[in-house]
């Protein structure tokens, strides 16, 4: 039997997974902070949350491929809070921004056609990308007293191949928002080279000074695709419902083909759409939650760093996660494993593009006590070969 080449991964154990597989099988402890499922953080949900799935409206099969109205309106409103002003025609319901992802790639793009991704940034897009037969390309952000893009680089990544611009805002892992500068550039560069913008919006609730504007609120001559979800926005990833707000020029013809898409494969269930309206606007409280703990726990860190001179947290404006720089003196992997072998689980930084050594990445999401316990570790270790034993590092 034949399979697909669009299935060859490598699905072998990495070296940092096996080690952190057989240390929870041996039953070590093991402070987690890679943690990015609010339902396992200890978080306090509405006890009648599963109370909205029980609508006897929704017994009634009523295939709908964009979406119920009323699911779609409570999107709107979502939108509204934020300033934008968004109707039901604009949005497509789905499961997950992974298949909002899918179906913006099939709805824009050719085989071998080429979406631009800025990195750092979340791994995903790779697996998405070589599902639907399409190229990504990297284009670097720069850090310069925060994190931002780098216009030139981003026109010198472009081809004639190039379809879409995806922008995650906040940016995943680096915790930076696309300010009014970086939008008029890459305006200019999608008008330029006639190209849509596919904008991520699932951190959009989490700014640490405020919430910035939503894309849903356009820009001018560019087809602007926002994706978004109860995953992040209601703390909710098992609900799986997500969506597709379509802006800008031949957003009508989009939409139009979009719903085709989404007929194919009418993937949304009936219950869960019928709950979205409540689940929307009891967002504040597990948000409120969140905030909380993220806010605390970047203070913690901050605390702990300050006695790791050699250690420096890179400036965050939103999300869930810190990027720190370490001394480069092995591979990140090397660092990784002895922070596990003392109990403390995280990211080194080339799992989101970063290079192979220099970089961790710290979700904020954690349990308190468990994050301070992994933060005095990690402080313990790196401080230790900051000194004299530096031959490790």
């Amino acid at each position: 039997m034949t399979f697909s080449k669009r299935t060859e991964w490598n699905t072998e154990e990495s070296v940092l997974a096996r080690a952190h597989r057989e240390r929870v099988q041996a039953g070590l402890p093991v402070a987690d902070l890679t943690a990015s499922n609010p339902t396992r953080c200890g978080f306090a949900y509405d006890g009648k949350l599963l109370a909205a799935l029980t609508d006897p409206q929704v017994l009634d099969y009523d295939p709908q491929p964009r979406g119920l109205l009323r699911a779609r309106q409570a999107v709107c409103d979502y939108y509204a809070a934020h300033g934008a002003a968004v109707v039901p025609e604009q949005v497509i319901l789905t499961t997950s921004t992974s298949e909002a992802y899918s179906f913006l790639f099939r709805l824009l793009c050719d085989p071998e056609s080429e979406i631009l991704v800025p990195e750092p940034g979340y791994p995903l897009f790779d697996f998405l990308a070589g599902l639907d037969d399409v190229r990504l390309k990297a284009a670097s952000l720069v850090y310069d007293h925060g994190w931002q893009i780098e216009p030139e680089g981003f026109r010198r990544a472009i081809t004639p191949a190039t379809r879409a611009i995806v922008l995650v805002h906040p940016n995943n892992p680096t915790g930076h928002f696309t300010k009014p500068w970086e939008v008029a550039e890459l305006g200019k560069l999608c008008r330029a080279n006639g190209l849509s913008l596919i904008v991520d919006e699932v951190f959009l609730d989490y700014g640490f000074s405020g919430t910035p504007a939503s894309f849903a609120a356009g820009l001018e001559g560019v087809p602007v695709y926002v994706v978004s979800g109860l995953s992040k926005i209601a703390g909710l990833p098992q609900m799986k419902a997500a969506w597709i707000v379509a802006t800008g020029p031949q957003k009508a013809e989009a939409l139009e083909r979009l719903e085709v898409i989404a007929d194919t494969f009418l993937s949304m269930n009936a219950p869960v759409q019928g709950a979205m309206q409540a689940w929307l606007e009891g967002r504040g409280a597990i948000q409120a939650q969140i905030r909380t703990r993220v806010a605390r726990n970047l203070a913690e860190l901050d605390r702990g760093l300050a006695h790791a001179t050699a250690v420096d947290r890179l400036a965050v404006e939103g999300g869930w996660y810190a990027v720190l720089r370490i001394p480069a003196l092995q591979p990140d992997e090397a660092t990784v494993l002895a922070l596990l072998e003392r109990g403390v689980w995280v990211h080194p930084g080339y799992f989101f593009g970063m290079e192979k050594a220099g970089w961790l990445v710290v979700s904020l999401l954690a349990r308190e006590d468990e994050f301070r316990t992994g933060v005095q570790v990690l402080v313990d270790l790196l401080g230790t070969h900051q000194g004299g034993n530096r031959t490790a590092f």
